[in-house]
């Protein structure tokens, strides 16, 4: 979710029921390096709360730094990213990678808890292994557990797999019936019923949802809806999709100036109009946005089209 789920889209998210939200990834690294760009990453939003900063990294040491300065942002938890499989977190002996190694997970656990105030939550989030010749997930959650983690997030599928085929639901079973901590479950919840599903086949405590939300925020209403209240809530009408993309476009704009969102927009603005007809044409169209008018321009396009058909 790097450069996806920044400020505005993690907003978005909590004003529509998500129960917490976590940053993009933040190099452990670079924020004790100081870098700036990693630092203004862990800036917290009082509208993003509850909020976890997610950190990546291999070397305790510099994780521990880098915990104890995100601590000062005061955020709900703090997470050890050991799942994204991206190959330039994975290269650096990040992310996925230290599933190969148990006991530097175990070592950076228990560095990076002894490192925070006590009241400062920390998880963990994991995949199922490295391939499908090593699926170590319980191995690896015993030990995070055993090193003071707060709770697990779980993505039922190896580094090896990335995001296909369909999530293994029984890693993320095998998980939750292994530790006395909280599981979390990840992976292909697109719809209220995915996650009532994993759920129901896991056992786990609460779901995650990552790319599902992707142009489609309003996903964590209609999960709500349908798990509490077995009510289905549709899709929302067009006009009401359009505007939310307007809405976060304008929230890009203010924390990140009209030049950086007129850029970020574009990919968000594709995942909107997924699914609409000519859908094609207008992801081309959002390839090339350069601005508010732009968007606005598209926008009133797609309107007058859908009511003239």
């Amino acid at each position: 979710m790097a450069g996806a789920a920044d400020r505005a889209f993690r907003e978005l998210c909590i004003s529509f029921g998500a129960a917490f939200c976590v940053s993009e990834l933040v190099s452990a690294k670079g924020v004790a390096l100081g870098d700036k760009k990693s630092r203004s990453l862990l800036d917290v939003s009082e509208k993003e709360r509850p909020y976890g900063l997610q950190l990546f990294g291999d070397d305790p040491a510099v994780m521990c730094a880098a915990a104890r300065e995100a601590a000062r942002n005061d955020p709900d938890f703090i997470d050890i990213n050991m799942g994204c499989p991206a190959q330039k977190v994975v290269a650096n002996g990040g992310g996925s990678a230290l599933l190969n190694h148990p006991a530097l997970v175990a070592s950076i656990v228990a560095a990076v808890r002894n490192a925070v105030p006590a009241r400062i939550p920390v998880s963990v989030k994991i995949r199922a292994g490295w391939d499908s010749g090593h699926i170590n997930a319980v191995e690896i959650a015993k030990l995070a557990e055993e090193a003071g983690a707060a709770f697990i997030t779980v993505h039922g599928r190896t580094r090896v797999q990335q995001y296909r085929p369909p999530v293994d639901l029984a890693v993320i079973r095998a998980v939750k019936q292994a530790v006395n901590i909280p599981v979390v479950g990840n992976g292909d919840v697109f719809s209220p019923k995915d996650a009532a599903n994993m759920l129901e086949q896991t056992g786990c405590d609460m779901v995650m949802c990552g790319r599902g939300a992707l142009g489609a925020p309003w996903l964590f209403a209609q999960i709500s809806a349908w798990l509490n209240h077995e009510v289905n809530l549709p899709e929302p009408p067009l006009t009401e999709k359009l505007l939310v993309l307007c809405r976060q476009a304008r929230r890009t704009a203010e924390l990140k100036g009209e030049e950086v969102a007129a850029r970020e927009i574009r990919k968000h603005a594709a995942w909107y109009i997924k699914g609409m007809p000519g859908a094609a044409r207008l992801r081309a169209r959002c390839g090339k946005l350069c601005g508010s008018d732009d968007l606005k321009q598209l926008v009133a396009e797609i309107l007058e089209k859908s009511s003239v058909a």
